[in-house]
């Protein structure tokens, strides 16, 4: 295995193994958005749905730290992932089938289940084998493998019951198992080469995800005609997006992977990349695909018209998708700088709040009004945190990136008691 260096960047095969995923969580959206097809209510296809995006963004965060230290194009560790890739697909395929195995074929959820444990197994042996000589990291291992081995046992025992309340249980306790079982086991043992690679790696993840929401825009509307409502929804779910974007790239990953680099040892600097990176950016994750599937069907909505009216307010489901993926997004960002700056985003804050409100008064007006209003909101964040911090985010974005830009001490940010914060 060859080793990464510190200024190690994402590689081309990183990449396209990250491309599995933008299927994955296709195939998940397109899953909630047709809950009829699974037997189940739009609420509880939602909650399943969520689950398998956990499950999905737990998997690609274990291969994210073993190719911070092992190099994913180099040697057998490339063949190696090309397997997991070919698993992780054959998840992808059977995720319409998690929860409720369709006549014919396969059974899904064990195909689900073995091609995923398949893919968390390999993960477990390369880092094996790549700890040979390191017994911190391998003390680690055993903290984290049983974890593994109790999900996939409770996994299986969900895809042998046929009650959609008890598999969907079962999959949360698994998970949690899975996320709570990782932090108590500690974070001396693991290991963080590169910084910069590791932000990179997930903000990547974040782009992807956003790309899913734009995918989702043009499957909503691919079997209808264009028509001027289509062409206004799709510009606001794009200008939706790109505020997301806005959001989380303009300055708040800068900032957070400087604050990731400037960390004292390896023990607090694995800690927050594990709780800064690996968990907080699940809601990020949730949260896009929610917005996602609110999206897709608003796009039914307003481009049909023999079924509904331009004046017919988004199903309670797809509202509540479009709105909370937001705000599960906006709060996922106020936790994950709080983690690593120690700041609280009172704009951020408030704009949560203020989308709550703004869902209870647009609860019945017109599809398109509804994602007006949100837009509306989430651009007066960003134009609002552009203005205001005009000076500091300038300082930031122009001193460099991550580890290699200018050292911001606690005294020049913002402090939360004190004054306002960086975006």
């Amino acid at each position: 295995m060859e080793r990464t260096e510190e200024n190690q960047t994402a590689t081309p095969l990183e990449l396209f193994f990250d491309l599995v995923f933008v299927f994955a969580l296709t195939q998940v959206t397109a899953y909630m958005a047709h809950p009829n097809d699974h037997h189940v209510s739009p609420w509880l296809a939602m909650l399943q749905g969520v689950l398998m995006i956990a499950l999905l963004w737990w998997a690609w965060v274990s291969y994210s730290w073993l190719t911070n230290l092992v190099r994913a194009d180099e040697g057998f560790v490339r063949v190696i992932l090309m397997v997991a890739m070919v698993a992780m697909f054959a998840v992808s395929l059977a995720i319409p089938e998690a929860f409720y195995d369709l006549p014919g074929g396969l059974s899904g959820p064990w195909v689900l289940l073995a091609c995923y444990f398949l893919f968390r197994i390999t993960h477990i042996a390369l880092f094996w084998c790549y700890a040979r000589d390191d017994h911190g990291l391998r003390r680690q291992l055993v903290k984290f493998t049983p974890t593994l081995l109790v999900s996939t046992a409770l996994l299986a025992w969900a895809a042998t019951s046929h009650d959609p309340a008890v598999q969907t249980a079962l999959w949360a306790t698994a998970l949690a198992g899975e996320y709570v079982g990782t932090i108590l086991g500690g974070s001396r043992g693991w290991r963080l080469r590169s910084v910069g690679h590791f932000a990179e790696r997930h903000g990547l993840m974040v782009i992807i995800a956003l790309g899913e929401s734009i995918v989702a825009i043009g499957i909503g509307a691919e079997k209808l005609p264009v028509s001027w409502p289509i062409l206004a929804a799709s510009a606001l779910g794009l200008a939706l997006a790109a505020a997301l974007w806005w959001i989380y790239f303009d300055v708040t990953a800068i900032h957070a992977e400087h604050a990731l680099a400037e960390q004292p040892d390896d023990g607090h600097r694995t800690a927050m990349a594990r709780d800064a990176y690996s968990v907080l950016h699940l809601p990020l994750m949730v949260g896009i695909v929610l917005l996602a599937l609110g999206l897709k069907k608003l796009l039914g909505y307003v481009g049909d018209p023999h079924h509904h009216d331009l004046a017919d307010p988004l199903s309670a489901s797809g509202l509540v998708a479009l709105y909370g993926g937001v705000g599960l997004y906006l709060l996922g960002h106020i936790a994950f700088k709080m983690r690593t700056t120690r700041i609280l985003s009172l704009p951020r804050s408030v704009t949560v709040g203020a989308l709550a409100v703004l869902l209870l008064v647009l609860w019945s007006a017109p599809a398109l009004a509804q994602l007006g209003g949100v837009v509306a909101l989430i651009w007066t964040l960003v134009a609002f945190e552009t203005w205001t911090y005009a000076e500091q985010r300038r300082e930031v974005r122009h001193s460099g990136h991550g580890h290699q830009m200018h050292e911001v001490t606690d005294a020049e940010l913002p402090d939360v008691e004190d004054g306002p914060s960086l975006g």
